[in-house]
């Protein structure tokens, strides 16, 4: 088979790097890729976002299969796009890619079918919002309803903070048009789990749990990022914890989406939060999670190709999906600065004393290669993935190959997989 891949981060190097283990795969070409993902695949100069560049390529090259990474392609209409030329696509259509495009549909999606979340309001303009934090009780949670980068979300501890908030979402427009309206929401708390999902539009398998590190810094303090690091199975997570989610969160969401006429296959992720109260659903992602696939796919022994495959014709309940028993924890390697202001162009040194070790994978995100030299081009730079029996003894692999390999103004935190 060829395969292509859409994206260019360190999720798209998980997936490139899980379906070369395919006996199934000739060749995978990804769009438009980064200087890890080329020692896999060939990286072809096409945007994620040049929906008709991308399905010109795949005609022209006998794509079998095309595997989409990240949100703005899905919200874009590329699986539409392509169907309608009969070309096999994995990923939701553009109208169930909206899970994800807008906040405040899936928190009305949520309220609509009864599945648990938290409190939530929302609003379209600057004074309204300002009179409504005026009252609330903190803290709060005040959200971008559109893709923000993982970005959007803004805690806020106190009225001052929700005002700043209010004015660089929807005045200062620091996400752009995904700011023109925002959902104010109830503050929740407990351990937060990601849990990612295969999806065929009537069947669902939930994948091993994971769970990310969000802020910029140790303690979880700083700003939201893209995030800092992920490890996975959450020790919160247990196999009750899991059952009460797929009775009230995870098939009540697929049946909900088809019900609404936008019946979903591709990803469905969940960002939880396990509270006093149960689970709660925090939002909806329609890809994979980024770094949770870093941590999740270095687990899954069942052929990728064949599950995408299986999900594509509808068929996901005769696919028997299994896991590897061991731990794995990603840190990821930022450039200083991130997420706000930062700077590119340093080689990376060190990624050769990684190449030959079973138990570490080093997933390439904002890197290029220049001069036959690895350089950071990006804000997260590097994820550091490594497997051992516990998340104890992954943590200690990744945090010795964090020590290994060095840029200029290199930033990392140093507690991944302490929760």
């Amino acid at each position: 088979m060829n395969i292509l891949v859409v994206g260019s981060g360190g999720r798209e190097h998980a997936i490139i790097w899980k379906l070369s283990k395919s006996k199934r795969v000739d060749k995978i070409y990804c769009a438009p890729g980064n200087a890890g993902i080329s020692e896999l695949a060939e990286c072809v100069n096409v945007g994620a976002t040049d929906i008709e560049g991308l399905l010109n390529f795949a005609l022209c090259n006998s794509i079998d299969l095309t595997v989409v990474g990240m949100d703005d392609p899905l919200m874009l209409g590329i699986v539409d796009a392509f169907q309608n030329k009969g070309l096999k696509i994995f990923g939701p259509r553009q109208n169930a890619a909206m899970i994800e495009g807008s906040k405040i549909f899936s928190k009305h999606l949520m309220k609509k079918y009864n599945i648990p979340t938290a409190e939530y309001i929302v609003m379209d303009d600057v004074d309204s919002a300002n009179d409504y934090i005026k009252e609330c009780q903190y803290p709060i949670v005040i959200k971008a309803d559109g893709l923000a980068l993982g970005k959007g979300v803004l805690i806020c501890s106190n009225y001052n903070e929700a005002q700043d908030a209010v004015n660089t979402i929807m005045i200062d427009k620091k996400f752009g048009k995904a700011g023109n309206k925002i959902v104010i929401e109830e503050f929740l708390t407990g351990p937060e789990v990601s849990v990612l999902s295969f999806c065929d539009g009537e069947h669902i398998i939930p994948m091993v749990s994971a769970q990310d590190h969000k802020r910029a810094f140790d303690n979880d303090e700083g700003l939201n990022t893209g995030g800092m690091g992920t490890f996975s199975p959450s020790k919160y997570y247990t196999e009750e914890i899991h059952n009460k989610c797929v009775e009230t969160i995870y098939e009540p969401s697929l049946k909900a989406m088809k019900a609404e006429g936008r019946t979903f296959t591709g990803i469905m992720f969940f960002g939880l939060m396990l509270t006093e109260n149960g689970p709660k659903l925090l939002e909806y992602n329609a890809r994979f999670g980024d770094p949770e696939a870093q941590v999740v796919l270095p687990r899954l022994q069942t052929d990728l190709v064949d599950i995408f495959e299986y999900a594509i014709d509808g068929r996901l309940n005769e696919i028997n999906v299994q896991w590897d028993d061991n731990a794995a924890v990603c840190v990821i390697l930022a450039s200083g600065g991130y997420p706000v202001k930062y700077e590119k162009g340093y080689e990376i040194k060190g990624l050769d004393l990684q190449k030959n070790k079973d138990d570490l994978v080093v997933f390439h995100a904002g890197t290029k290669k220049v001069d036959n030299k690895i350089i950071t081009n990006g804000g997260r730079v590097l994820g550091l993935t490594a497997i051992g029996k516990d998340i104890d003894e992954a943590r200690d692999k990744a945090y010795q190959a964090v020590d290994e390999v060095d840029f200029t103004n290199k930033h990392y935190r140093r507690d991944i997989g302490i929760k």
